[in-house]
């Protein structure tokens, strides 16, 4: 593929509208075109498009993207060399970059060389919500390296992702007059919400460290009810090492519920994850200083990396600050140049998974260490 037709292909994808939950048209129209580049394509149970090239030898390099996106978002325009649209940075810029690398990589002479691999691009469904693409591949595959399909940056790496723990806590009074002493539904709730919160933040003098991604962020979202019946929902972001489990167990709430909606932990890979150096590698070879990046929300690779326990890093063109923005928009330059990082990066890592100090299966990284 040449520039404009690497262009096209991502103006293309930001056209279609992927919302999740409705991504069948855009799943569709990369099918068609991968299998036009030459990948194996199929669309699994989940509604993930999957696109495979290289022989059955070698490593299996895995590029996660993923296909949808939240609602609303700017008119798609291509103005002045820059693309507006939803999706264009989060996340069909880094999927469309991973898709341009891999058809490059599979007609280079690398692919027939000590460093080929097969590689499989995934455009994951549902990622902006529950991540159920990502999970119904957790139990159906396990690649030797994965690259998730973010926004990094053309010259950053992701090296880590903060977890989540979202609960409630329902509470139930017998009724009582608003003349009572005794406390009410709603008041109660937003006692437990203070002990959460005071464990928290005891957690944090404990363990936490003074950044950010060292510790946990909770936060009260939701509070509805009246004397009788009421619901406090948390979100918390939390750093790697926290034991939600063990947390929610000593969380002092007696008889009232707690129900967990959504728990992933946080993920981080060392600086020699294979991963991290093929393309901090990658980029200086494109003549940029590569920067680790640890980013505060959550990603596929929470799901996956401390499944499969390989080696993972995060990577793709686009600012992460315009993501569900009415501004969101990509520069084709530095799109282009993710696409020229990935496509150095892949043969480094296929060779670095091949090498013998590797045998018997990369080393298991990138989960929660």
């Amino acid at each position: 593929m040449d520039r404009a037709n690497e262009a096209e292909l991502l103006h293309e994808m930001v056209r279609i509208p992927s919302v999740s939950g409705s991504e069948n048209a855009l799943a569709g129209f990369l099918a068609e075109r991968l299998s036009a580049l030459g990948f194996r394509t199929t669309i699994d149970g989940a509604g993930n498009v999957r696109g495979e090239v290289g022989g059955p030898d070698g490593p299996e390099i895995l590029l996660l993207g993923h296909a949808d996106t939240v609602p609303g978002g700017p008119a798609v325009r291509l103005e002045d060399g820059v693309l507006h649209g939803r999706g264009a940075v989060d996340a069909k810029g880094p999927l469309a970059a991973m898709i341009c690398a891999a058809a490059r990589f599979a007609r280079s002479d690398l692919a027939r060389s000590d460093a080929a691999a097969r590689i499989v691009v995934i455009g994951a469904v549902d990622e902006e919500r529950y991540s159920a693409g990502a999970r119904y591949l957790v139990d159906r595959m396990r690649p030797d390296a994965v690259v998730i399909g973010e926004p990094s940056g053309a010259s950053s790496v992701g090296v880590g992702y903060k977890g989540n723990l979202r609960f409630s806590i329902g509470v139930s009074v017998p009724a009582a007059h608003t003349s009572s002493p005794a406390a009410g539904a709603v008041e109660v709730a937003a006692g437990l919400w203070a002990t959460a919160r005071e464990r928290f933040d005891r957690w944090n003098t404990l363990h936490g460290g003074p950044a950010l991604f060292d510790r946990a962020l909770p936060s009260l979202v939701r509070v509805v009810g009246d004397i009788h019946e009421a619901v406090a929902e948390v979100s918390c972001r939390l750093p790697v090492g926290f034991d939600a489990d063990a947390f929610l167990r000593d969380l002092p709430t007696g008889e009232h519920r707690v129900t967990v909606f959504e728990h992933v932990p946080a993920v981080r890979s060392a600086r020699t994850d294979p991963v991290v150096r093929a393309l901090s590698a990658g980029i200086r070879e494109n003549g940029s200083r590569p920067v680790p990046k640890l980013k505060l929300g959550t990603a596929d690779w929470n799901v996956v990396g401390p499944a499969w326990g390989v080696p993972v890093a995060a990577y793709g063109p686009g600012d992460s600050r315009l993501c569900h923005t009415d501004q969101e928009h990509i520069a084709l330059t530095e799109y282009w140049a993710a696409i020229d990082v990935l496509a150095s990066a892949l043969p480094r890592l296929a060779a670095s998974l091949r090498q013998p100090a590797l045998a018997g299966g990369p080393s298991r990284t990138g989960g929660t260490s």
